[in-house]
């Protein structure tokens, strides 16, 4: 059910994102199409089981470093579930504090720690995502680009 509410949000936020607003609106709906993205992400990974601490441990979207979502990730996962397991939003301020993340959105506020960040998650069930064109080099899974208004994934 959360899944369908996610997907049939997606082409009504991207058509939100159509026209040319100002700087400040533009960057709102930026962030909730990203907070989409995120969600909808979480609904299309399997971990493997031994990535939770019990089976009805919740799915963890992370976000580490500067957040530029506000309230609108938390907004776009409350109430929701996959396979079960609820879906949480978690703040971070030191990767080693994500160790229990699923889905972890890297600030672009992190570059300088770039490759600390990567070597600490190197191994860990831990999707990565960023809209730092640089993070992509250094092993991120998942760039979020804008482009012409509209967000594309690499």
């Amino acid at each position: 059910m959360g899944w369908l509410r996610g997907l049939l949000m997606l082409p009504l936020l991207l058509m939100a994102t159509a026209p040319k607003l100002d700087a400040q609106a533009a960057t709102t709906d930026e962030y909730v199409l990203k907070a989409v993205f995120l969600f909808n992400f979480a609904q299309f990974v399997e971990w493997p089981s031994q990535t939770f601490s019990s089976p009805d441990a919740p799915i963890v979207i992370g976000v580490l470093g500067s957040d530029p979502f506000g309230p609108l990730l938390d907004e776009t996962v409350r109430g929701e579930s996959v396979g079960g397991r609820p879906l949480t939003v978690q703040r971070f301020v030191r990767v080693e504090e994500a160790v229990d993340c699923h889905v972890l959105y890297i600030s672009t506020s992190e570059s300088r720690r770039l490759d600390e960040i990567v070597a600490h998650l190197r191994g860990r069930g831990i999707l990565t995502v960023s809209d730092s064109e640089r993070f992509m080099v250094h092993g991120v899974m998942i760039r979020l680009v804008t482009d012409r208004n509209r967000i594309r994934l690499r």
